[in-house]
């Protein structure tokens, strides 16, 4: 059956040398063929760049050989029309070819996936070429595995997967959201501890200093993932899950350490998906800044931050004294205050000591903007915990907002 896809790829999907010229490609055509383990099924691709399939010209063929109505072929998406390639009798060849397989069609490779309990599928555009995929379940496999350790669990990894096992420590990992990336020959890649891709752990903790990371990929995507430990590599031999176990997709199958102990045997594929589609949830909803409060007994001071951070796109609201944010800040949270140093009553510093000092508030950063700038007010404001220190003469509001990006995003 793959051979008959094969022939049918050489005959009917590359053109003539002048054809393709005229159609600006290469003279010479390609065919592709892919093997590829996914889960617990091998997959078998065939793509070709030739000259493709016409959905309209499959389904006047599927309507000729009585295969389906007029009505219904109509009917049909373009996908699912290029399906009925597979049913007897229908073809779109106007001529039989001994190198297409003497006028035998499609049904034979359907017929062929069927009793191996697989399927068949057909995509292609005309003058796009024609991708056959025939994907069939197997039973036992052998492969060189990297056995790793995850949350106490020992898992195995298919080698010829993984692109690179790096160190890395967890302050440079990039977070975006709820998401993790690891930077990897220039570009960000989808970053997942492997116990949350197993469902048996939650995000990253804070306090931890290093992974043990795999660069995974699956066809053209790639991922990281990252575990405990790395044990060392084997030659494992890969059996499938019995069907009544619900296994995760990040699964392909099992296999027995040589105690006999059963261990998991993991699918890059749904590891590279899991952690693509964690970074997806997070990049289509980012997380809103919390707002930010300005503190200053100042009327006119208040008014002009508030209207250049409002203009920068964040929400902010105001209070004209020490105890008044104070008072709100334990009803309402914040993402920062913006503080003056010389208000009535409870001036900047002592705010902002209070502030560290109070559990609830410790983590919300604060800076100080104010009219005072000598050294010694300087080296107080560090002292009380405050993150930057902006002096009202020597105000800019690029360095302003820059400030604020860097505490509040």
């Amino acid at each position: 059956a793959l051979l008959h896809v094969v022939r049918n790829a050489v005959d009917h999907g590359i053109e003539s040398p002048a054809e393709r010229a005229a159609a600006g490609k290469p003279e010479a055509g390609e065919v592709r063929l892919v093997v590829a383990h996914r889960g617990d099924r091998v997959a078998l691709t065939c793509r070709d760049d030739g000259r493709g399939i016409d959905p309209d010209e499959v389904r006047a063929a599927a309507v000729r050989a009585g295969a389906i109505g007029a009505q219904e072929a109509a009917a049909l998406s373009d996908d699912d029309a290029l399906q009925l390639a597979f049913r007897p009798g229908v073809s779109t060849s106007v001529a039989v070819s001994v190198v297409a397989g003497r006028g035998i069609g499609l049904d034979v490779v359907r017929d062929t996936a069927a009793r191996l309990k697989g399927e068949v599928t057909i995509r292609g555009r005309r003058g796009e070429g024609t991708e056959v995929e025939i994907l069939v379940p197997i039973t036992v496999t052998s492969l060189a595995a990297l056995h790793v350790l995850a949350d106490g669990a020992v898992a195995a990894v298919p080698l010829e997967a993984i692109r690179r096992t790096v160190l890395v420590a967890s302050e440079s990992l990039a977070r975006t959201g709820g998401a993790t990336s690891l930077a990897f020959e220039g570009r960000l890649i989808p970053f997942i501890p492997l116990s949350r891709a197993l469902h048996r752990g939650g995000a990253p903790s804070p306090a931890r200093r290093h992974w043990s990371a795999l660069v995974v990929a699956a066809g053209a995507r790639m991922a990281s993932v990252g575990v405990d430990r790395l044990l060392g590599t084997t030659n494992l031999v890969v059996r499938p899950l019995a069907a009544f176990i619900a296994a995760d997709p990040v699964v392909a199958g099992a296999s027995l350490d040589a105690e006999g102990n059963p261990q998991l045997v993991l699918d890059p594929a749904g590891l590279v998906a899991a952690a693509g589609a964690e970074l997806a949830v997070a990049e289509e909803a980012p997380r809103r800044p919390m707002p930010i409060l300005v503190i200053d007994d100042s009327l006119t001071t208040r008014m002009l931050e508030q209207n250049i951070l409002e203009s920068a796109g964040y929400e902010v609201e105001t209070a004209t004294s020490a105890e008044e944010a104070l008072a709100r800040s334990r009803d309402q949270s914040f993402g920062l205050f913006v503080v003056d140093v010389e208000m009535p009553g409870m001036d900047g510093f002592e705010f902002i000591r209070t502030t560290r000092d109070d559990p609830s508030l410790r983590e919300v950063p604060a800076i100080l903007v104010t009219s005072r700038a000598s050294v010694e007010d300087r080296r107080r404001g560090e002292e009380v915990g405050a993150r930057a220190y902006i002096v009202k003469s020597e105000f800019d509001q690029s360095r302003f907002l820059d400030t604020i990006r860097r505490l509040v995003g």
